[in-house]
């Protein structure tokens, strides 16, 4: 498990904002500030998984002091993320219906994804939602 720091804005009149020093693009926002944090993890943990699926190097977390030293950060409110440490790969054999397969493939390929990348993101959002159920 890694922990990055997220920043939180909320101006006048607009949703909290979130962004992340240690991934510049990566940004989320919520009505409420409970919203922004959990969309904030969510956005940073798919950011992070599709850096290393292009194989993209993933920088260490920075020091909550320095980032909040910088002058642009000064009014931002630091929240600390957890991002699962991620595993390698696995190949599995698995059984499946013909026409759910079938489904699945059609809804890949309009996506731009493998079958594999369709259905380990189907699983982890499964897994995400019965999460919410449990807390």
């Amino acid at each position: 498990m890694s922990t990055y720091i997220a920043l939180v804005r909320k101006e006048k009149g607009s949703s909290f904002g979130v962004e992340f020093p240690d991934f510049p693009g990566c940004i989320s926002a919520g009505d409420s500030l409970d919203e922004a944090v959990a969309n904030a993890k969510e956005a940073l943990e798919f950011h992070v998984r599709g850096m290393i699926e292009d194989g993209d190097k993933i920088p260490n977390p920075s020091d909550l002091n320095l980032i909040m030293s910088k002058p642009s950060f000064k009014n931002a409110v630091p929240v600390l993320i957890d991002v699962p440490v991620v595993h390698k790969n696995k190949r599995v054999n698995i059984t499946i219906d013909e026409g759910l397969l079938a489904k699945i493939d059609e809804l890949a390929a309009e996506m731009g994804m493998t079958r594999s990348g369709f259905i380990a993101v189907a699983a982890r959002k499964s897994l995400l939602e019965s999460r919410k159920d449990k807390i």
